[in-house]
């Protein structure tokens, strides 16, 4: 097979065994999976690099490339990690059904303006703490939704595909311009159904809900919040010409910057903050490994899709929703929403790589209803699976260390995603997206 051929699709097995792997490994083998998860996610990535390296030389960029976006993928989940475990939020608050509706309001809300990855590590443990005595299997599910996915649609800096989009000249604010209404009413039906099943959850259980009577929070280890705007700052400067023009040397700069200012974060920490925080390096060490074997194997799977989507025939801007949301859903969505947006963009006759050709595109209404349909579907359909977004897996490992129960992998799915969140998706797209 040459180079200029799209790869078979058998080739994705290994990035399919690496799935089936994470979803079954914890319950087949609870205690051989964590120690030996690392040799099947290395092992399998590797796999792939050896087939590139060996049979598609020519398509050896992919790889470097892939390797550039995990970097970068690290270093942002990585730093925000370490630096909100620098900032210890205390709520004085019962973990009523109420409290944690507004709860995860707030938290979506700030997802646009720390990414949903930084709102998802401040705000996860102070969730856990309101909830503890109390919680269900429901609200870890819940605030991946809202906090770690569909809270952060509003702005470049919410979530990593919109950031994409970004770079290649999608204006700041266009997204909360248009498609903010179908963010509302997203948002709205999620929290709706949060409210139900916690309702319910309190009757049959029967457990009582504990906590201070008087409202209030408190804040220890605001510096961090310098570092974090700091981390923040070189995300945004990453759509400057001078960074864009002189990739990957810059993205690697960029990295280290942010790995310094962790560092630096993580050193002026005071310990006991860190204590209450139940900080440890070991949730940051099983998704780094873990994404590593995805960004790995996902590479031949990504090149499929590239080469025939044109061939696929995704035009309408409802087809263009969930083509891209159910791929969200199992293939990291940010290099999926890039994967559409150059399709659409090639459509159009014009180029992703070119800002104002994009721009242009988003002056038109068609081209402007086709890039909302694959924003909105990379967004929200990036909750489905615990691997759609980086902070889906992080919140996952952050409440697990805390002895909190999760859904396991096919757990989340089956009793969550698909009987909540997938019918709200259904709707939005049937109502918001025309056919």
């Amino acid at each position: 097979m040459s180079a200029e051929q799209a790869p078979p699709l058998w080739a994705a097995a290994p990035f399919v065994l690496l799935l089936a792997s994470i979803a079954v490994g914890p319950i087949a083998f609870r205690h051989g999976w964590h120690r030996h998860y690392p040799k099947v996610a290395f092992g399998l990535g590797a796999l792939v690099v050896a087939g590139y390296a060996i049979l598609r030389r020519g398509e050896l960029g992919r790889v470097l490339h892939a390797a550039s976006e995990y970097t970068a993928f690290v270093a942002l989940i990585g730093s925000l990690y370490v630096v909100a475990s620098g900032v210890l939020v205390t709520i004085h608050a019962k973990g009523t059904t109420t409290a944690n509706v507004v709860f995860l309001a707030v938290g979506g809300a700030l997802s646009n303006l720390l990414g949903t990855t930084g709102a998802a590590m401040l705000l996860i443990r102070p969730y856990l703490r309101m909830n503890r005595g109390h919680a269900g299997l429901h609200h870890v599910p819940f605030f991946v939704f809202v906090v770690a996915n569909v809270g952060g649609t509003l702005t470049p800096i919410g979530d990593p595909p919109l950031f994409l989009g970004y770079l290649r000249g999608v204006p700041f604010s266009w997204t909360a311009e248009t498609i903010g209404v179908e963010w509302v009413a997203t948002m709205a039906l999620l929290l709706g159904l949060f409210a139900i099943v916690d309702q319910v959850h309190h009757r049959t259980t029967g457990r009582e809900i504990r906590g201070p009577e008087k409202l209030g929070f408190e804040i220890a280890g605001a510096r961090s919040f310098l570092f974090l705007l700091g981390i923040l700052a070189l995300v945004l400067v990453q759509a400057h010409p001078f960074v864009r023009e002189r990739q990957p040397i810059a993205g690697l700069a960029i990295a280290l910057g942010m790995a310094i200012l962790a560092g630096a974060a993580y050193a002026s920490t005071e310990r006991r903050v860190h204590a209450a925080n139940e900080f440890s390096f070991e949730p940051l060490r099983e998704v780094a490994i873990l994404f590593a074997g995805i960004f790995a194997t996902m590479i031949p799977a990504l090149e499929y899709l590239e080469r025939n989507a044109h061939a696929i025939g995704v035009e309408a801007p409802q087809t263009l929703y969930f083509a891209s949301g159910l791929l969200s859903s199992v293939l990291d969505n940010a290099p999926t929403y890039l994967t559409f947006l150059a399709t659409a963009v090639a459509q159009h006759g014009l180029s992703v790589d070119s800002p104002d050709d994009v721009r242009r595109m988003l002056a038109e209404p068609t081209g402007a209803a086709a890039v909302a349909a694959i924003s909105s579907g990379a967004v929200f359909f990036g909750a489905m699976t615990y691997i759609g977004n980086g902070p889906n897996f992080m919140v996952k490992a952050i409440a697990e260390a805390s002895g909190t129960r999760v859904p396991s992998f096919f757990g989340y799915i089956t009793r969550w995603a698909i009987p909540f969140l997938l019918p709200v998706l259904l709707v939005v797209g049937l109502v918001f997206f025309p056919a």
